[in-house]
């Protein structure tokens, strides 16, 4: 009896070519599959409803069972008809790195534990910092995605500016509310983090947008000026460097000046937008970005990363060690060669997979240039889109931006606005249930409104008439 865990080498080898085929399969003819495959829940839970495997199965049947149930049915994001959310749909070379990565099974929390992959994480977060004009010499660590990145942004902004308050050791304890300014349409994990941190979403002052969905100055001066006048401690000023809602991108130059005026630190959210500031084309929206305290990236966005991929930036790397450094015994470092960075010090996790292998392999393989050229022909298309909707009578284009996020109605030659929004509201499950597009709505002004994000390597323009070739016959099939 084999008393380990580990296949004979003749089958392993079997059922790697088994899973091989798989993913061929899986990303093969992408154009005639659907978005989304539509099953009630109550049907899903059912297939898995089973007691705790007691004996082992044949391991090609646990495969085909995985394309039965998972593979045949998952939603369909590297496909080019998902529009919903920010959903890159990966690339090939991170598919591949993904599982080179997971053979040699790296815990970049220590580095001896995967010497290479520590230091690919340093060369990838300088070459973030470069390309997003942030500064190639700045720090960072990589983390699950955007929001947990924004976590650790105010983590760090909130441990050291109140390092002189010994606030790791004492807490919050007998302090006074400090309060964060973010505009209305800041990602709600900017929310969850105060909750997170304990600073609680009523300090989160939320400051109206103007038209162009931006943060209005303005409000932002005068409600830091009221707090100031209420005994609040101003601490934190939010950016955003492309909302999800709309792509818009607040004037950072404006917020760092605001942040400098009242000694506050200055966060930017580019989770969704950060790196298209590589762009030539759009990287004067981007001015001020240098003057950050701290940047929320997202590889699996706009590089085009298999999840998961998130990057905090910083300006200065020790202060992560300031924000997060631990001894233990068991982590002792004395006896060690020095010069060696442990991200465990740097970030709040001690096991840590190696994230930036992929985003590594990836740039090498297809280098900036190429990477680039994606990034302008998704926000290309996302004009396009916007170009096409204003062109027909049936469709009311609501917002476009410097990004690839495009917001719109089928109105459908109506002029009734309940009777529009009603319309547009049932569209969404009526496309989800046909499964050939899968795209989700959002609120804006204070009217509903379908959100169409075109983050995906795969689209073209044939891919994005389809979207609304689509809309048009399901909208027509609701009315019958």
């Amino acid at each position: 009896m084999n008393n380990t865990l580990d296949f004979s080498p003749e089958q392993f080898e079997q059922l790697l070519n088994k899973t091989s085929d798989l993913v061929i399969n899986q990303l093969s003819d992408l154009e005639e599959k659907k978005a989304y495959h539509y099953h009630p829940q109550k049907e899903v839970e059912s297939w898995f409803d089973e007691p705790l495997p007691k004996e082992g199965m044949n391991p090609e049947e646990v495969i085909d069972l995985f394309k039965e149930l998972v593979m045949d049915t998952a939603t369909n994001n590297v496909g080019p008809y998902m529009y919903a959310y920010v959903m890159a749909g990966g690339s090939q070379m991170s598919l591949l790195a993904e599982k080179l990565t997971a053979t040699i099974n790296q815990n970049v929390g220590k580095w001896h534990l995967g010497p290479a992959a520590s230091e690919i994480e340093k060369r990838v977060v300088q070459w973030a910092g470069e390309l997003t004009t942030f500064g190639k010499d700045c720090g960072g660590v990589m983390v699950s995605g955007g929001s947990a990145a924004n976590l650790a942004g105010l983590t760090v902004a909130r441990n050291i500016f109140f390092e002189k308050e010994n606030i790791r050791e004492k807490g919050l304890f007998g302090m006074k509310p400090f309060t964060v300014y973010a505009s209305t349409e800041v990602h709600g994990c900017v929310d969850k983090s105060l909750m997170e941190l304990g600073i609680g979403t009523n300090q989160l002052r939320k400051i109206v947008v103007n038209e162009d969905f931006t943060i209005n100055i303005d409000a932002l001066n005068a409600a830091i000026e009221e707090d100031k006048a209420a005994d609040f401690t101003p601490f934190c000023v939010v950016g955003t460097a492309g909302t999800v809602n709309t792509g818009a991108i607040d004037d950072l130059t404006a917020l760092a000046s605001i942040a400098k005026e009242h000694d506050m630190w200055f966060h930017i959210d580019g989770a969704y937008g950060g790196l298209p500031a590589c762009l030539k084309s759009i990287q004067k929206e981007y001015k001020g970005i240098e003057l950050a305290d701290s940047l929320a990236l997202d590889f699996h966005k706009w590089m085009y990363q298999t999840f998961e991929a998130g990057c905090l930036l910083v300006n200065d790397f020790s202060i992560l060690q300031r924000t997060y450094f631990k001894q233990a015994s068991y982590l002792d470092t004395t006896l060690e060669e020095q010069g060696r960075t442990n991200f465990n010090e740097h970030y709040f996790q001690l096991t840590r997979n190696a994230k930036a292998i992929k985003v590594w392999m990836s740039l090498k393989t297809y280098g900036m240039k190429k990477l680039k050229a994606m990034i302008q022909k998704d926000i290309d298309l996302a004009h396009y889109l916007g170009e096409q909707i204003e062109k027909t009578d049936d469709f009311e284009l609501k917002s476009t931006s410097h990004l690839a996020v495009t917001s719109f109605r089928y109105t459908n030659g109506l002029t009734d606005e309940k009777t529009i929004d009603e319309l547009n509201r049932k569209l969404i499950p009526a496309l989800e249930k046909d499964g050939r597009v899968f795209i989700t709505g959002t609120t804006l002004h204070n009217q509903f409104v379908i959100r169409a994000c075109l983050i995906n390597h795969r689209m073209h323009e044939g891919t994005v008439d389809y979207l609304l070739k689509v809309i048009r016959e399901v909208a027509t099939n609701l009315n019958s």
